[in-house]
């Protein structure tokens, strides 16, 4: 049979998740907002500031009467900010005011603390000001009906700051993409557990988990079957009903206990190879209406098959931008494979993008020293130092 290419997988991958676009916005409170994208524009309920309050602590003053400086003014009270009835200001006078108060009614201006002196119920005041300086207007920052947000952003702290200022509540947001993960290989353990002979920790399952979540999505279940195919039709058969996606690792490739492989294939999936190292092996499937990614075992094939099929994917479901490649010198020179596409582990350096292991699939390690995939093309083996590369941001 022959191998897919990159592009083609990535296609295919691309049609099966479809369903995963364009599903109806959500309304979630704004406390749980932070990272996820809105689905609608956001207007301002009000103005801001809501009403004229003071920039600085100091004294609100109307400008005519410290023309002439020193001006000494009776002090007719102190205004806190917070909650507080309407004062009218008398030409002449000052109010003790701190800042963010409501500034009464008729001044005009506010002198900084440090400009005054105060005694005997009395101001002297050493610096004239002219009217609207320290004065915060009514929506002078925002107007009532004025965009904030448009569709489509992705709310950070600084976002959620402005919501709340105007009053929001509830947020429209992009629905996050369910996903369940289910390892598969008798020899997977849980870590902390004492290894016998044949045995290893399952890092696959936690690390697609993190993948998933760390691009947008709800992680629904992490589970592991064995090398049983009764087991493992039940575990996807729980997964299916509560995840928009499930992706697998393992039990894809030609061995004689590939329980993904032997499961799926009678319900009409597709398993072949990829024209790529690592993640050759690769399977799709649609279970009761949920379509299924089957990454190959080896750690570092199932995290690159993920960074390359299903992250762009779930990222456009969940409406975050994609994550955009980048060209990068090389820092010394780099050999590959001839007819296959290579995403070799790479990290930036002052002095261009660096190998950080060699192409084995099994380097988890060397995985979590990179910073990027240096992505060479099929028909390239042989990059000079300081060649452009193509590099995908891990």
């Amino acid at each position: 049979m022959t191998a897919r290419s990159v592009e083609q997988h990535a296609q295919h991958v691309a049609e099966l998740l479809a369903p995963l676009h364009g599903r109806p916005a959500e309304e979630i409170p704004l406390g749980e907002a932070l990272g996820r994208a809105l689905a609608a524009d956001v207007h301002s309920p009000v103005d801001l500031p809501l009403f004229r309050n003071s920039q600085m602590d100091g004294y609100a003053v109307d400008a005519a009467s410290v023309a002439s400086i020193p001006a000494v003014l009776p002090v007719r009270g102190v205004i806190a900010a917070g909650p507080a009835g309407t004062t009218v200001h008398t030409p002449g006078t000052a109010y003790r005011i701190m800042t963010g108060a409501p500034i009464p009614e008729g001044a005009d201006a506010i002198v900084p603390v440090e400009d005054t002196e105060a005694a005997d119920g009395q101001v002297r005041i050493e610096r004239s000001r002219t009217a609207g300086e320290f004065v915060r207007e009514r929506g002078s920052d925002v107007r009532e009906g004025m965009l904030l947000l448009s569709a489509g952003s992705v709310l950070a702290a600084r976002h959620i700051a402005v919501l709340a200022a105007v009053g929001l509540q509830r947020v429209p947001v992009r629905p996050r993409p369910r996903i369940a993960v289910i390892t598969t290989g008798a020899e997977l353990v849980d870590a902390g557990t004492t290894l016998h002979p044949g045995e290893i920790y399952d890092s696959n399952g936690i690390a697609l988990a993190s993948s998933a979540r760390a691009n947008g999505a709800e992680v629904v279940s992490i589970a592991r079957s064995g090398d049983d195919p009764a087991e493992f039709r039940t575990l996807l058969a729980e997964a299916t009903t509560t995840a928009d996606l499930v992706l697998t690792s393992g039990g894809v490739s030609m061995g004689d206990f590939e329980v993904v492989k032997e499961t799926l294939s009678p319900l009409g999936a597709h398993f072949g190879h990829v024209a790529m190292q690592p993640g050759g092996p690769q399977g799709t499937a649609v279970v009761d209406g949920t379509p299924v990614l089957n990454f190959p075992g080896n750690p570092v094939s199932t995290l690159v098959s993920f960074e390359v099929f299903a992250r762009p994917e779930i990222r456009r479901a969940a409406g975050l931008p994609p994550t955009e490649p980048e060209e990068l010198p090389l820092a010394a020179a780099v050999t590959s494979i001839p007819g296959k596409r290579q995403f070799l582990r790479g990290r930036r350096t002052d002095a261009g993008v660096e190998l950080v292991s060699g192409p084995g699939s099994h380097l988890v390690a060397a995985m979590a020293w990179a910073d990027v995939l240096l992505d060479v093309p099929a028909d390239v083996t042989a990059l000079d130092a300081g060649q452009l590369v193509k590099v995908i941001p891990l």
